[in-house]
């Protein structure tokens, strides 16, 4: 019997355990950064600063056989280290971090260049921890302590003692402050998102009270009418011919009902989107007064719930303000946008959202314009050209006055 041959395309063990530790976990930075659609390895570009290690000895020291030895022996217990602070959960990153903070102490008698996997170690610290930013300012200061001791005891030069902790203090504050800022925008978008869900589960609630309303008592009374025509059809012909007629006006005047209700229907996205930037901005104490916007085409109305949505996010994120309002108004062929606030105002620049506004509304063949005096708050003006049919509805419906809405 011929024995079969070993299956070389199955995975052996070793492979089985690499593919368990590089497997990141689902609240780990590795997996951030797939849901935010970017590269899985991304964050490794910060290991452009462990250049540090090999540069250190050109300062003082000189490349000896025991920085070759030292080197060989723990860059490589650097860079796992750094791998699964980057692959690990939450809760157990921050080990790894200090596992780097630990080494690059414990080497500096023989090794300087492991001041890199110091810093590194009290900058990874923030990046890979939730919790009180005051929480990690103290650590880094507890650790940079144990260092300025460690270096003391050593014989480092005072400005090297000086300058380590200074530089390791700075990085981790603005860190800390970026760290911060990222939470706060992802805090920020949860709630956004869940306004929205909630304003679209209205939104299909109503729908469906309002068919029912609409279509229930309608198709019941066809059908009332159809069924007393049939009955009607050997002994009365001219009633059941009326009969016939009547269901007839009636589901001509169902189908223009329907066709109203579907109007309102695809106008609901701009509506949701109003109710969610009242509510996002409630939240952040910002009172926002807005009109019901008027009839328009789907593409633009689609296109203006977006800009609101980006100028609301700008109000909550940088104006500082007290109070906003959003103004819709129809002149001639044309539909204006009006967002306005109270507050800082001072734009100079276009930013990423003033940047994806204007290209919405170019895209619509429309203009915007930003007015933000110092300290008199922000405007931002939209006109968009409307087709000819939908200009002439809102124009008629203009003419009927309406009672604009301020939230309360």
């Amino acid at each position: 019997m011929i024995a079969p041959r070993p299956n070389h395309r199955e995975p052996t063990m070793t492979h089985r355990r690499l593919s368990t530790l590089l497997q990141p976990a689902p609240d780990s930075a590795v997996a951030d950064n797939l849901r935010a659609g970017k590269p899985a390895w991304s964050d490794a570009v910060h290991l452009l600063w462990t250049g540090w290690v090999f540069l250190t000895p050109m300062f003082g020291g000189g490349y000896t056989l025991t920085w070759l030895w030292l080197t060989l022996l723990t860059y490589p217990v650097f860079l796992a280290l750094y791998a699964r602070q980057l692959l690990s959960p939450r809760r157990d990153a921050p080990r790894y971090a200090l596992a780097m903070v630990a080494m690059g102490l414990a080497l500096l008698p023989w090794y300087p260049s492991g001041i890199s996997y110091f810093i590194f170690g009290c900058v990874t610290l923030r990046v890979c921890r939730t919790g009180s930013a005051w929480r990690y300012l103290a650590q880094l200061v507890v650790l940079n302590a144990a260092f300025v001791a460690i270096a003391l005891w050593v014989g480092y030069h005072w400005q090297l003692v000086v300058w380590i902790p200074s530089m390791a203090f700075i990085i981790g504050v603005i860190i800390n402050v970026e760290s911060t800022n990222k939470d706060r925008d992802a805090a920020l978008q949860l709630s956004q998102d869940e306004v929205r869900r909630l304003a679209a589960t209205a939104e299909r609630e109503r729908i469906g009270r309002d068919l029912h309303d609409l279509l229930g008592h309608t198709l019941s009374l066809i059908t009332l009418k159809l069924e007393l025509s049939r009955k009607l059809f050997d002994r009365d012909p001219e009633r059941a011919r009326l009969e016939v007629t009547e269901a007839e006006a009636i589901a001509r005047q169902a189908l223009s009902e329907v066709r109203s209700a579907v109007t309102g229907i695809r106008a609901s996205d701009l509506a949701a989107e109003l109710a969610a930037a009242r509510l996002l901005l409630e939240c952040q104490h910002v009172h926002l007064h807005y009109s019901p916007p008027p009839p328009m085409p789907v593409e633009i109305e689609r296109g203006l719930a977006l800009v609101l949505r980006e100028a609301a996010t700008n109000i909550v994120r940088h104006a500082d303000a007290h109070q906003a309002w959003v103004e819709f108004a129809q002149d001639g062929r044309s539909l204006s946008l009006q967002i306005r606030d109270d507050g800082r105002g001072d734009v100079q620049a276009d930013g990423n959202g003033l940047t994806g506004m204007r290209e919405r509304v170019a895209a619509l063949r429309g203009t915007l314009q930003v007015h933000s005096p110092r300290g008199q708050g922000t405007t931002l003006a939209v006109r968009v050209p409307l087709p000819a049919k939908t200009a002439a509805v809102a124009t008629a419906m203009s003419a009927t006055p309406l009672t604009h809405e301020v939230l309360p």
